[in-house]
């Protein structure tokens, strides 16, 4: 059997009460990284169903679509899975910004806190405080 007849890898959900997997998104289109999130098994499967990026917000401890709120939804071109079954990346058509700061990707600072990137909306116009 070749590579591309294998069956799907076992995905390797973290195994405590959340089980959890760090999936990265990354525009389809430029490569660029755009966020770091997390998905349970109903956030994957409910990214499969519709087309549209789900993950787990660890914070709020609930399930979300990117985008319900703001409008900047990421329509997932494929998921893809690293060798080992623990971590996943989404490559997405995004659209508006990905980060809630209202830059185009999250990493959009150096370590030394230099902006690299650029604000594509203003968060105050989208997010109700």
């Amino acid at each position: 059997m070749s590579e591309s007849e294998a069956e799907a890898p076992e995905l390797a959900f973290a195994e405590d009460d959340r089980g959890l997997l760090p999936a990265v998104a990354q525009d389809a289109t430029s490569g660029d990284v755009l966020m770091l999130a997390y998905v349970n098994r109903e956030a994957l499967e409910r990214t499969r169903e519709t087309g549209l990026a789900h993950y787990y917000s660890r914070s709020r401890e609930e399930l979300w679509q990117k985008g319900a709120t703001s409008g900047h939804v990421q329509h997932v071109k494929e998921v893809r899975v690293d060798c080992d079954g623990d971590a996943l990346l989404y490559r997405v058509d995004q659209e508006g910004g990905a980060c809630h700061t209202g830059f185009g990707s999250c990493f959009y600072r150096t370590v030394d806190g230099e902006t690299v990137g650029d604000r594509v909306f203003d968060p105050d116009d989208v997010y109700e405080e």
